[in-house]
């Protein structure tokens, strides 16, 4: 069980993994948006820091870039500094001896079908680099599935499995996102699940809510391991933590 670093933004790589190791967290996730923790930066910038995470006995996972980022982009620059940010974020994964990265599919901002379907051609070549990248560095590239909304790709669990599939990587299920899809536990089924990250919500939005604060089944997370509290607020991650060890 560990927490994403959403929770103590602006902290420094050391205070995170204090504070995991304090709280008995055994794997954290960092997302990598921000100045200290952007790839580019981590690497050109601030490599002396990154030596602190061999100090630590803690797994360690990252969140690629995606603010801005977008596989599925018509626009061909944008799709090629994406798949440059994901190497990047694959290259920080080396030098840190992180697990695995986590990535997201790609978006659509016209709503049309025939938008759509060139998106999702694009978004799975865009990722398919990507992952053989990752391989070629021994690195794990997961995607994570989206909200229930028609521009976001792999907003079911079909359409997530034909992504792992085609791409070949592996899953990262975020449950909060699932919640939204009505049935949380079809994303479950799927072949290739690597990690999950955890938060609630009200069913209709991605609100990132404290386990038990929304309508999500709780049920539906018995049994699961590698999993990543995925909260604005670190008060809310240790009662989220809470919620599971009483419930399981």
């Amino acid at each position: 069980m560990g927490f994403s670093t959403l929770a103590l933004f602006v902290k420094s790589f050391e205070e995170w993994l204090q504070t995991a190791e304090k709280d008995g967290f055994s794997m954290m996730e960092i997302l990598c948006e921000g100045p200290w923790t952007w790839p580019r930066n981590a690497l050109n910038l601030y490599r002396d820091d990154l030596q602190i995470f061999r100090s630590y006995d803690v797994d360690v996972y990252l969140h690629a870039p995606t603010i801005d980022m977008n596989p599925a982009s018509l626009n061909t620059g944008i799709r090629e500094e994406t798949l440059r940010q994901i190497k990047e974020t694959i290259d920080m994964a080396v030098e840190i001896d992180a697990i695995a990265i986590t990535t997201h599919p790609g978006l659509i901002h016209r709503l049309e079908d025939r938008v759509r379907d060139m998106g999702m051609k694009l978004a799975i070549e865009t990722l398919q680099e990507a992952v053989k990248y990752a391989e070629d560095r021994g690195v794990i590239l997961s995607l994570e599935n989206m909200p229930a909304r028609y521009a976001y790709f792999c907003n079911s669990p079909d359409e997530h499995q034909y992504f792992l599939d085609e791409c070949g990587c592996r899953a990262t299920v975020d449950i909060g996102h699932a919640n939204t899809f009505g049935d949380p536990g079809k994303f479950l089924e799927l072949d290739g699940i690597f990690y999950h990250h955890l938060s609630d919500n009200d069913g209709e939005r991605d609100q990132h809510l404290a386990l038990g604060e929304g309508t999500l089944d709780l049920k539906v997370l018995h049994g699961l391991d590698n999993i990543i509290i995925e909260l604005n607020n670190y008060q809310n991650v240790l009662k989220s933590r809470e919620v599971l060890l009483k419930n399981f």
